[in-house]
């Protein structure tokens, strides 16, 4: 490919914030009302609390017609919950502030600009579309963004952010190259918005690797309440031709489910197609409700980050949980937000372990994940490490450091492993991908 580059901020992630006042920081704190209700404080940490307490916040979009990630914020909470009923991380207390971002570019503006009046030393685990809102005030404070989604190409660019996945550019890869080999024509739905613009480039740079045809890309409104002619139009779509069984690709996140009522109700019309998707838009849950191995998903392959929720290794994450939120449906284990939410939360545990007792700031913490820290997940992903001359700096994803995907398969209504030998790395998918 020939020098495109993504644009870049002009950040100053280097500048030390100035030390604020008792009085702003009280001042901050009375604009948020009651501290438990206003500013998702964790119960049982209180307001005044002293040098030991480290203040981080998570926010995500929760009660709005679109996408919606309650389990970040819950998760988050309980592992504070549980880092402080073990002691705390150096003996520091871990206080949670969250925030809604209501989906829309003023919300997680508003968060962001909270999460610098609160004067956190770092978002984690968080979810949001609108990285243009929230990235700049987070930058212009030198405040780390730690484990985001991956949702936006601006977490893969900005150098306060420090993703721990492959975010869309990786799924729709993976998924790609999974259905080219074994897909006629692939039918794309997906959202009609700019995180939902950036998909069908992604996924074309795995099908054309595997020397298939790129996708017939449809855009489909992210909170609608039905999608029958989307459904019926992705049907014609991916058995226009005679040969292989056509695929059809929803991508539109929490809203896959109510295309798939639709798609089940259509598909008695036309030859038998297979579904695929990615994680984030398809879940165990969502399998269960849409009849598990009689429903549409029995056969689909799904492209993830990490490994299924069934592996050994997400263990520790379903102890924490079963500890601090038993019965807090929120929170699902097999969901890709909630482990996001995890693998984020133990970074910034290894950032903290780092700095021991030294001093703990925005500032002290950016610059542990500057120079050098490697982070042990567990298995659960690759050993993460952060630079600016990472493998896809040269086609603008710079700060992406996860190229592993993991491809799932439904059988018998379980989503389980498709393959053997765990992970796949999509590096050379995207670096050739027509990206910007």
């Amino acid at each position: 490919m020939t020098g495109r580059r993504l644009p870049r901020k002009t950040v100053l992630p280097t500048l030390t914030r100035p030390v604020r006042t008792a009085a702003l920081a009280a001042a901050a704190l009375a604009a948020c009302g009651s501290l438990i209700a206003g500013c998702g404080l964790v119960p049982g940490i209180t307001a005044g609390a002293g040098d030991d307490t480290v203040k981080v916040m998570t926010w995500a979009p929760e009660g709005t017609g679109a996408t919606n990630k309650p389990g970040m914020p819950a998760m988050a909470r309980a592992y504070a919950r549980w880092i402080n009923a073990h002691g705390g991380i150096v003996g520091r207390e871990l206080k949670v502030l969250t925030c809604n971002d209501h989906n829309d570019n003023v919300g997680a503006a508003k968060c962001a600009r909270r999460a610098v009046d609160a004067d956190v030393v770092a978002v984690v685990g968080s979810y949001s579309q609108f990285g243009d809102s929230y990235l700049a005030p987070l930058e212009s404070a030198g405040i780390p963004y730690i484990g985001g989604y991956g949702v936006t190409n601006d977490e893969f660019t900005s150098t306060v952010s420090y993703p721990v996945n492959g975010g869309q550019p990786t799924l729709l890869a993976g998924l790609g190259k999974a259905l080219a080999g074994g897909c006629g024509p692939v039918a794309l739905v997906r959202p009609d918005s700019i995180a939902g613009d950036e998909l069908p480039t992604l996924l074309d740079s795995g099908l054309t690797s595997g020397s298939h045809q790129a996708a017939h890309d449809q855009l489909a409104p992210e909170d609608a309440t039905e999608y029958g002619g989307h459904a019926d139009r992705a049907l014609r779509e991916a058995t226009g031709t005679v040969g292989k069984k056509g695929c059809v690709v929803p991508a539109l996140g929490d809203r896959t489910d109510t295309f798939m009522d639709s798609f089940r109700r259509a598909r008695a019309d036309f030859a038998p197609v297979r579904t695929a998707t990615v994680l984030g838009s398809v879940d165990q849950t969502v399998i269960n409700a849409t009849g598990g191995a009689n429903g549409p998903y029995e056969g689909a392959y799904i492209t993830g980050w990490y490994p299924v929720a069934s592996d050994a290794r997400w263990d520790p994450m379903k102890k924490v949980i079963n500890e601090q939120a038993f019965g807090d449906n929120r929170i699902d284990p097999a969901d890709a937000g909630v482990e996001t939410t995890w693998i984020a939360y133990t970074v910034l545990k290894a950032v903290l372990e780092r700095l021991g007792t030294g001093e703990v700031s925005a500032d002290t913490v950016r610059h542990t994940l500057d120079d050098g820290l490697r982070v042990n997940t567990g298995g659960l992903t690759p050993t993460l490490h952060w630079s600016d001359g990472g493998k896809l700096a040269a086609v603008g994803f710079p700060r992406l450091v996860n190229t592993d995907v993991t491809l799932q398969v439904v059988r018998q209504g379980q989503l389980v492993s498709a393959r053997r030998g765990g992970a796949v790395d999509v590096t050379r998918m995207l670096d050739a991908a027509d990206i910007g």
